[in-house]
Parts: structure tokens; C-alpha cells; sequence
């Protein structure tokens, strides 16, 4: 199971050498057996998802067929699912049961999914391990001592487990990338607007993008096609015709322009990843792309500006959590005053009052043009960079993180956890489309990332170019699922 493709899974249901309902029972199978260890899904949808592949069966023997018809996957425990536990991983949020289903759930319903779970998460995604959440810290499948990354980590663990064959994460500053990288999985940020965020749980609008999780990346381009396009009910949903994100992932990479930011290869850098990542370089030389070093002057702001532009957007859109319309609401209290105030106590977690009170401050009067407006004005110079790297080159490359995954507890500081979305946070804050894939592992047998970036819409150019060196690596990655216990 952790090895199989949506593709081959595909191929295996059309031609009857496999029924979803066998395919669903050995996703649910390996949950039973891996779930106990890595703690990926809050919550657990076994009859559900059977019941979807008996659906899907009955599909098949109809003559009708969809790319996702049959096949497993799991929701980021952020996206709306009517009438099943939507939590954010928030205590606050605790009882919530939405009574709508979000765009990309309506969408992968339509295609005929079996959904198996909700993932873990750090709450309301804000984290980068996925120790933030209320309910249990997922763990690597890798080295179950370590981090699986976050936000989405629930969403990565459960793919490199095999407990399903895709899973959709949301990305506002790496959270899906970053994952990725350090669960050895594809995770593929799609440019802000070409996936609706109808039914996305807000953390920062500007900034969050849902997109998929899965073991190759024509695995991801498959279920982008499956969720991507225009929403009205979403205001940033972007109009236009989308492409056949598969269509040209073997058009290859001879003469294809490749540059590197220099500023990814400064201090911080472990020296695995560092290896990694020009061999990396050596490889696409070696297909046929031109690969140059450049800069990207604006880089080392990337981070502050987007801590206070999120965490200004995380304290408005979290104001709604007031025990009032729905969710956890505290039991003893004497006004509404008090209500409110016990509540969002009670409710979040450290790191969301954390970002609360920060965006909070930097929106305040006397701080708001120091701080907020001025970070505003810092995105607007990071896009005018990319823009000008796009002009010379069709791909930028990068490593996903600093390092592979960390043990947990190990940055406790959240300075130090801030900094691991350093090569991940200036492709939302440009809105560009970036994926993270396998590209080696380190000397303790540990996934390390590549992060490619293309310009705005440019997937199709992303994906082949990713593709084309997933094809020349060959690497074939199956976790041990064993470690030191998580402290």
C-alpha cells in the first residue's frame, strides 16, 4: 500500500484486476495496523468509505468511469464535510459538524472518492509540526520520534503510511511543502486562486491555498485536475480555462531555464540537504536544463513579512470563535463579556492566542503603518523579484526546509519553529504554484525535499519539470514506521 499510485490503482479498477471495495478494505486495513503509531486522522470514516467503493463498483459495472472513481483519500480536518467533524484540531471547534461540504469535498465526491478520514493538523494550521494540535501529536512514519511537519502533517504521515493513496492539505506558508518534505511524499501548492476555499477554514485568506498530497507527482497532477477551477462562491477563485495538468508532465526538460536563489544556500543549511539539492542541480544538467545561479534580494524578509500579514489576517477571521453561534462555549460565566473571554481561553491553544495577540498588536493604532502596512509593501517587492526571476528563467529550485525532520520538543523556541518556513513562505506571499518531492534521503535514512517554483498558472511546467527528475531519481520510498517513542 504505500508504494501504490492513484495511477496504477486506476488502471487495476478499470481493467477488474481490483474492486474499490477490495481497495478501500486495504486502506482501512492499514490504518488498523498504522494509526496506533502515527495518530495521522482525528477522525476515522470506515463504513463511509466502504460504502463509497460499493458505490464505485456499481459505477464501474455501469460503464462509468472518473479519474478518482474508486480510489482513497483523506481531508485536511480544516475543510468543511457536511455532517461529519470538521475540528481545526481547536477545542473550540470541538463539536462543530458543518452542514455543507466544501468545494474540493464536493468536487472529489463527485469523482467518486472514498473518503477514509480527517487528518490531524496543527490547530487551525498554525504550526509547523503538528504538536500544536489539541487532540494528539501525529508522528513521522519514518523515525516515529520526529515530527511529520505541519501543518498538514496529519494529511503527509497518512500518505507515507499507505493509509490512503492521496490526502488534500492546505498551504499558507509551506504547510503542505514543507510535510511533504520531510515524510518523503509530493505536495503541490497550486497558485492562489485555481482551488476554491469555499468551505476552507480561514487562517489567512491572502494567503491560504488547498492542494493535494500523494506518492508521485503525476498522482498530484490527477487529483488537481479533479479539484482545480472556478468557484463563485469563492471571490478569488479564478476564472479561466484550466489545463489537463497530466497532459504534458513527459514533454521532458532539454533547454528549460532553471535558476537558483543563492539566498537558499545560506546559514542554517544542513549539509545533507545542501548535497542533496545540487545533486539535484546535477541531474536536470544532466537532462538537458540550463541551470544558473541568481538571487532574489528581497528573501530575507520573506519570513517577517508574512508572520505579521498572516497573524494580522489569523486575528481577524478568529474573532468569529466567540461561543456564541457555534462551537465549544465555556460552562461557567457570569456576562457575555465573560463568555467571550472564557471561551477563546478555554478554546485555543498556545500558538493560536500567540498569533492572535500579535496580529492583534501590528493592526492597532500607532502600529499598523510601522508593521502591517509596511509588510504589505515588502510583499509587493518579493512578487516584483519573482517576476523579474520569471523573466529569465522558467523554474526556480530550492530546498523544501533547512533540515529533515526534527525530533519533537527540539524547537521548543518559536523562533526557532518560524524558521523552518523559510524556504516555503515567500511562494505564498508571491501567490505562486511551488511542490516539494523526494530527492534523497540523509546519512539516518531520513527524506530530504526539492521545492520547485514556476510562475503564476505555469503547473503545467511545474509538474513536468518536477516529473522529469522524479523519473531520472527513481527513488522508491517506503517508511519503517519504527523510531524512538515521541516525547
Amino acid at each position: 500500500m504505500p508504494n501504490l499510485t492513484v495511477k496504477e490503482a486506476m488502471e487495476n479498477l478499470r481493467c477488474r484486476k481490483l474492486s474499490a471495495e477490495e481497495l478501500a478494505g486495504e486502506c482501512i486495513k492499514r490504518v488498523k495496523e498504522t494509526e496506533g503509531k502515527i495518530e495521522a486522522l482525528n477522525t476515522f470514516c470506515e463504513e463511509g468509505a466502504l460504502r463509497s467503493a460499493k458505490q464505485a463498483d456499481k459505477a464501474f459495472a455501469q460503464g462509468k468511469d472518473f479519474p478518482l472513481l474508486g480510489i482513497p483519500g483523506i481531508i485536511k480536518d480544516n475543510m468543511c464535510t457536511k455532517g461529519l467533524s470538521s475540528t481545526c484540531s481547536s477545542k473550540i471547534l470541538c463539536n462543530f459538524s458543518p452542514p455543507y461540504d466544501a468545494t474540493v469535498v464536493e468536487k472529489l465526491k463527485g469523482h467518486g472518492y472514498a473518503l477514509i478520514g480527517k487528518a490531524n493538523m496543527d490547530e487551525f494550521a498554525m504550526g509547523s509540526s503538528t504538536e500544536n494540535s489539541a487532540f494528539k501529536k501525529t508522528k513521522n512514519p519514518w523515525d516515529l520520534s520526529r515530527i511529520p511537519g505541519g501543518s498538514s502533517g496529519g494529511s503527509a504521515a497518512a500518505v507515507a503510511a499507505g493509509q490512503a493513496l492521496f490526502a488534500l492539505g492546505s498551504d499558507t506558508g509551506g504547510s503542505i511543502r514543507q510535510p511533504a518534505s520531510y515524510c518523503g511524499v509530493v505536495g503541490l501548492k497550486p497558485t492562489y486562486g485555481v482551488v476554491s476555499r469555499y468551505g476552507l477554514v480561514a487562517f489567512a485568506s491572502s494567503l491560504d491555498q488547498i492542494g493535494p498530497l500523494a506518492n508521485t507527482v503525476e498522482d498530484a497532477a490527477i487529483v488537481l485536475n479533479a479539484i482545480c477551477g472556478h468557484d463563485e462562491r469563492d471571490s478569488t477563485s479564478v476564472h479561466m480555462q484550466y489545463p489537463d495538468y497530466t497532459e504534458k508532465l513527459k514533454d521532458g526538460v532539454k533547454g528549460l531555464k532553471i535558476g537558483v536563489p543563492k539566498e537558499y544556500f545560506g546559514e542554517g543549511l544542513d549539509a545533507d540537504v545542501k548535497e542533496a539539492i545540487q545533486n539535484a542541480m546535477k541531474a536536470y544538467e544532466d537532462m538537458g536544463a540550463i541551470v544558473e545561479e541568481t538571487t532574489l534580494p528581497t528573501f530575507d524578509y520573506a519570513l517577517s513579512a508574512y508572520y505579521i500579514i498572516s497573524s494580522a489576517e489569523a486575528a481577524s477571521n478568529l474573532s468569529r470563535y466567540d461561543g456564541v453561534k457555534y462551537g465549544y462555549r465555556a460552562k461557567d460565566y457570569k456576562d457575555i463579556v465573560d463568555m467571550y473571554y472564557k471561551t477563546r481561553t478555554e478554546g485555543f491553544g498556545a500558538e493560536v492566542k500567540r498569533r492572535i495577540m500579535f496580529g492583534n498588536y501590528v493592526l492597532s493604532s500607532g502600529y499598523y503603518d510601522a508593521y502591517y502596512l509596511k509588510a504589505l509593501k515588502v510583499r509587493t517587492l518579493i512578487k516584483r523579484d519573482f517576476d523579474r526571476l520569471f523573466e529569465a528563467y522558467d523554474v526556480i529550485l530550492s530546498p523544501t526546509a533547512p533540515a529533515p525532520a526534527f525530533r519533537f520538543g527540539e524547537k521548543s523556541d518559536p523562533m526557532q519553529m518560524y524558521l523552518t518556513d523559510i524556504y516555503t513562505v515567500p511562494v505564498n506571499i508571491a501567490g505562486l504554484p511551488g511542490i516539494s518531492l523526494p530527492c534523497s534521503l540523509n546519512a539516518g535514512g531520513l527524506p530530504i525535499g526539492l521545492q520547485l517554483i514556476a510562475k503564476p498558472f505555469d503547473e503545467q511546467n511545474l509538474l513536468k519539470t518536477a516529473y522529469a527528475f522524479e523519473r531520472s531519481a527513481g527513488l522508491i520510498l517506503e517508511p519503517s514506521l519504527k523510531g524512538g517513542d515521541a516525547k
